[in-house]
């Protein structure tokens, strides 16, 4: 029984490896911390976990999209896999969610930078996730030097 189980997690054939896998994870956690940190700074609603939660998820999709595209689903003619399909339902998941933040108070527009701030965060996953991890933080740098230094330059709005 035994046997049964802990073949079940270890995988015969992989596409990305375990110690791949877990430094790609791992890189979604810290990037997407690092935009989430800002947020939480600012007390907005969707902060450090939330940002970790998108980018590590959309990390993970890509990574088993990766893995379910090397199962053995029929003839080479018959398979139909398609990456853009998993960037196209993590982006439209996230935006969803990153929707559900954004509200109007008063007449005022609030929390759409938290918003597009998860949709980022997704996006740096989704690098992560590819393998891409300089390219997710790139990213990350140059969104965590915007949202600082613009805080600086703009009226203190607390819309945001």
């Amino acid at each position: 029984m035994w046997d049964i189980i802990s073949s079940e997690f270890a995988p015969a054939s992989s596409v990305v490896s375990t110690p791949a896998a877990l430094l790609r994870l791992l890189s979604a956690l810290v990037l997407g911390a690092a935009i989430g940190i800002e947020r939480e700074w600012r007390q907005k609603a969707a902060g450090l976990r939330t940002h970790i939660l998108v980018s590590v998820a959309a990390c993970l999709f890509v990574i088993l999209g990766l893995e379910i595209s090397a199962l053995d689903f029929g003839t080479a003619g018959e398979q139909r896999n398609d990456p853009l399909r998993m960037i196209e339902a993590v982006t439209a998941g996230v935006a969803f969610l990153a929707a559900g933040m954004i509200f109007t108070s008063k007449g005022e527009v609030r929390n759409v930078t938290t918003g597009a701030s998860l949709w980022l965060a997704g996006a740096v996953g989704l690098g992560c996730g590819t393998g891409r991890e300089s390219l997710a933080l790139m990213a990350t740098l140059i969104v965590v030097a915007v949202l600082a230094m613009l805080r600086l330059v703009e009226k203190d709005k607390s819309g945001d």
